[in-house]
């Protein structure tokens, strides 16, 4: 045991670098994927809550195609599939990675975010209707800030989710925390106190979320 709290202390006075710089990536790549997914999640919401049948039809097959199969096998998709597919579309390797992510989270924030509007009372809805407002202004002053409060720490913990699910990015050496794992593993041939080490960052930076995602949560509850 001593042994090992020895390596690690090592491994971290020596590639410290590698595990923030893989940090940064996990940071930025999770960030990117929540605000960008965020963005096409609302997009396929408010198209699934629309009574165009045709729309509604695309927007269900699409979160089943995403919601049915595995994160990896999008990743491969829009990592090799993709660029073949659509060559006009000259991106990186991590920037396809991304935009896996990014759709892959835009499924499941879609559904939150929809399950987040329809909890909202429809009198109100059909008040705001009967004063003249059209649907955009009533979405916009009436049902979204009250769906806010429901769709907020749904969205955060898809925040957390997101921290995990970039660890798939390592299998084609993104720059995130467990390509930083694999880097320092193949530079000291250990594997246990780099695996500790990246272990015990994603427990800090998951833990720190959730403790802020309970603050925010309680602070909601207090001010209704």
């Amino acid at each position: 045991m001593l042994e090992l709290i020895q390596d690690v202390v090592k491994i971290w006075a020596k590639y410290s670098d590698v595990f923030l710089n893989g940090l940064w990536g996990t940071v930025w790549i999770s960030l990117v994927t929540v605000i960008l997914g965020t963005v096409l999640g609302t997009l396929i919401a408010l198209l699934k809550l629309t009574n165009v049948k045709i729309l509604t039809w695309i927007v269900d097959i699409y979160i089943e195609i995403i919601r049915g199969t595995p994160a990896l096998l999008q990743i491969y998709f829009f990592w090799l599939g993709v660029p073949k597919l659509l060559p006009m579309l000259e991106l990186s390797n991590t920037q396809w990675i991304v935009v896996a992510l990014i759709v892959n989270a835009s499924a499941y924030i879609a559904e939150v975010i929809r399950a987040g509007i329809q909890a909202v009372d429809k009198g109100q809805t059909e008040a705001a209707k009967s004063l003249g407002m059209s649907n955009f202004h009533t979405m916009q002053r009436i049902v979204f800030p009250q769906a806010i409060r429901n769709i907020l720490p749904a969205l955060c913990n898809e925040f957390i989710v997101m921290i995990k699910q970039t660890s798939l990015a390592s299998i084609f050496f993104v720059g995130e925390l467990t390509t930083a794992f694999k880097t320092v593993q193949s530079a000291t041939f250990l594997v246990i106190p780099p695996l500790l080490i990246s272990g015990v960052i994603y427990l800090v930076l998951n833990w720190g979320l959730s403790q802020g995602i309970k603050v925010l949560e309680r602070r909601m509850r207090e001010s209704d």
